[in-house]
């Protein structure tokens, strides 16, 4: 697990990289805001992550959900109900969260991965299944109430980033200099072979179109760090990145 930082004035964002799926924790003074949570089986990772930074799970006053696949929803499931914290979200994602209905890879999306790329598909098969990749567990968010930043640890200002999923959601923390992106733009996958600002694979997105979209907006923002859903701590212009990342998708 590595935990890397973005200092801004009273509050501090950090990117935690579990090797498989990050989520991000925000603190302003003794109080958290946390963004995803991993998969099931990672939720005392995430105490984990919170203890290393010098704080407990009882300071956390509010959860965020980028979108609410199983490797971002599954362990705030089970820390909302060890902590009792409300979780919010994009208003179009609160059925997904719930499992009304299901946005996920499944076995006929994977196929589309190229054949060579397959044994990197069965690795990360192998390093996900006992992490509960498979629980359909879901939870009750609420519905983001405001525009702007929301009044959470760290001011977390939502941006729609549609298209993973029907209503995904990134956030810009650190006062504007980070983009907490979520899986529309990451920074590296293990069943992709490409290093650096990447789109992920259409296997895994709902709605590719709508999500290059959703990261042709990410061109028009002035962050210069990118805490991505998945792969490393990414500092430098977020615009560039995702300039990047369209052209690689296009390739």
């Amino acid at each position: 697990m590595t935990i890397s930082r973005v200092d801004a004035g009273s509050s501090t964002a950090y990117l935690v990289d579990s090797g498989v799926v990050n989520w991000v924790l925000l603190q302003e003074g003794t109080d958290l805001t946390l963004i995803d949570g991993g998969y099931p089986r990672q939720a005392d990772k995430v105490v984990e992550s919170i203890e290393r930074i010098g704080r407990r799970p009882e300071d956390i006053r509010g959860a965020l959900l980028t979108h609410a696949h199983v490797d971002h929803l599954g362990g705030l499931v089970r820390l909302q109900q060890r902590y009792g914290f409300d979780v919010f979200m994009d208003p179009i994602e609160v059925a997904h969260a719930r499992r009304d209905y299901l946005q996920q890879a499944n076995a006929f999306t994977l196929a589309r991965i190229p054949l060579r790329n397959m044994p990197l598909v069965l690795r990360w098969i192998s390093r996900v299944l006992p992490l509960g990749v498979l629980s359909r567990k879901g939870l009750d968010g609420l519905a983001f109430g405001q525009s702007g930043p929301l009044d959470l640890p760290g001011s977390p200002e939502p941006i729609a980033a549609h298209g993973h999923t029907d209503g995904h959601s990134a956030y810009l923390v650190a006062a504007g200099q980070a983009l907490v992106s979520g899986d529309a733009l990451i920074s590296g996958h293990d069943v992709s072979r490409i290093s650096g600002p990447q789109c992920a694979h259409g296997a895994f997105n709902h709605d590719a179109a709508a999500n290059r979209r959703a990261v042709e907006h990410f061109t028009t923002l002035s962050a210069d760090t990118l805490l991505p859903g998945h792969g490393p701590f990414y500092r430098g212009s977020v615009a560039d990145a995702a300039a990047s990342a369209l052209s690689s998708d296009s390739a």
